[in-house]
């Protein structure tokens, strides 16, 4: 029985009826939409003093890099952390900020299908390919990062890009689109009710319950959205996936967004292929362009979060969404579509996989060297 398979049968949601699994997951829906709310008004309220001494202390990028990656690394989601900058930035993070804390995001998500990898660890055979597999995502992140954040750093680029699309959206020339929201008029009052029990909090406090509450919700929330579209989604998930390889890059690309949009989770798309090239069903080369499609499909969850925002700064809530999805479709344009970088991740995920197939221990040093460790070193450097 393969590990999708295996999950398949463990995950608690096949028992219950599929009507019931829907309903479950449109309350998970509210649940994460209110939970943008309440983190987005309740940062609001919490740096309304502070403001200024936060936003130096994150206005480094490479800082905001790594708080996105390591928070990313710990949840092991990045469409919970994504969600959580989108709510930032409607309780007035600057876009410039947020949009490393994005990229950051993404090279986080890579640990998970790279831990899913040391499942193989008892053959040397199966380990080297899984890890193989593994990596190639961690690679093609970690170069996307250093094209695209010198770019952002001395241009703007997504910025710029991702105002004109919030422009484009709006069709008015720039009206802001939080006016009348159907989200935010469903999500009130239970957002009203958290509100009437911290009110009387000092602001601080009363900002950070607001967070704190919003944070268990997301979490919470977009955890078990993922189980149930995988016991809704996955044997279809599994079927587009096995349709897919081997078909040409547009079709695994497409495929992977899909499959991610269905399962509400990149982190589950890639995992989901590291055991097929570990047993040796595929190959890790032929899983790369699925693994940069799960990259753009991921970006679906920050849209609809930004969805439920209305004030001031919904418009700069969507942009931020917006951010992600650019940046993860321009790095699929520009590494994988010039010939140069394509072969760049996949090569050199292939070298490690070799290396740490013959000194395991090579494997857990990787991990907690490139999520961990580095990151850290960065910001003793920098503060």
């Amino acid at each position: 029985m393969s590990k999708l398979d295996q999950e398949q049968t463990f995950n608690p949601f096949n028992a219950w009826p599929k009507w019931l699994r829907w309903l479950c997951l449109l309350a998970l829906i509210f649940l994460m939409l209110t939970a943008v709310s309440l983190i987005g008004g309740g940062f609001r309220i919490a740096t309304e003093a502070q403001a200024q001494e936060l936003f130096e202390f994150a206005s480094n990028p490479i800082l905001g890099l790594v708080i996105g990656m390591v928070c990313t690394a710990l949840i092991q989601s990045s469409s919970t952390v994504s969600s959580i900058i989108v709510a930032m930035v409607a309780g007035g993070l600057p876009i410039s900020i947020a949009v490393p804390m994005m990229m950051g995001a993404n090279i986080g998500t890579s640990i998970t299908n790279t831990i899913v990898s040391l499942g193989h660890i008892g053959d040397k055979n199966e380990f080297q390919k899984a890890f193989n597999a593994a990596t190639i995502h961690d690679f093609f992140n970690i170069f996307a990062v250093l094209v695209f954040l010198p770019l952002e750093i001395m241009f703007g680029i997504l910025e710029k890009l991702s105002a004109s699309m919030v422009v484009l959206l709006s069709f008015d020339g720039g009206t802001d689109v939080g006016g009348f929201n159907p989200i935010k008029m469903i999500t009130g009052p239970l957002v009203d009710m958290v509100k009437m029990l911290t009110t009387e909090l000092p602001p601080v406090w009363d900002g950070s319950a607001r967070i704190l509450v919003g944070l268990v919700f997301i979490i919470l929330s977009i955890t078990w959205m993922g189980k149930i579209m995988k016991s809704l989604m996955v044997g279809r998930a599994k079927e587009l996936i096995q349709n897919s390889l081997g078909k040409g890059a547009i079709s695994g690309i497409s495929s992977g967004t899909l499959v991610t949009v269905l399962v509400q989770s990149s982190s589950t798309t890639t995992s989901l292929m590291v055991p097929l090239v570990g047993t040796g069903v595929v190959t890790a080369r032929s899983i790369y362009p699925f693994t940069l499609g799960a990259n753009i499909g991921t970006c679906i969850t920050a849209v609809i979060a930004a969805l439920s925002i209305t004030g001031p700064n919904a418009s700069l809530a969507l942009q931020i969404a917006l951010v992600h999805f650019c940046y993860n479709t321009l790095a699929v344009l520009v590494i994988y579509g010039l010939a140069f970088w394509r072969e760049w991740p996949p090569s050199l995920s292939y070298q490690l996989s070799l290396k740490v197939a013959e000194q395991k221990v090579y494997g857990l040093m990787y991990i907690i060297g490139v999520f961990f460790l580095l990151p850290l070193a960065a910001v003793l450097f920098l503060s």
